[in-house]
């Protein structure tokens, strides 16, 4: 499975990362991003960000795109 986040929706909340910080950040501009481990995916973000949900995350992932505000989480099967 994985994960990436439209930037253009997010509201820069940070549920998502209380909810799962090893799947999502916030960077300096104030929106989320997913990471891949070290990587972040903030360039380019959006659908051509997608990263790996780690394993043992998916419930946390799927938490977060369901309280995240501006529902801009996307999971998508490989």
């Amino acid at each position: 499975m994985k994960v990436w986040i439209d930037q253009d929706l997010c509201t820069g909340d940070g549920l998502c990362e209380e909810i799962a910080p090893d799947v999502f950040t916030l960077l300096d501009d104030g929106l989320a991003y997913v990471k891949d481990g070290d990587k972040v995916y903030s360039s380019p973000g959006g659908a051509e960000g997608l990263a790996n949900i780690p394993d043992g995350q998916l419930d946390a992932v799927v938490e977060s795109a369901e309280e995240c505000p501006g529902e801009c989480i996307f999971i998508e099967a490989e």
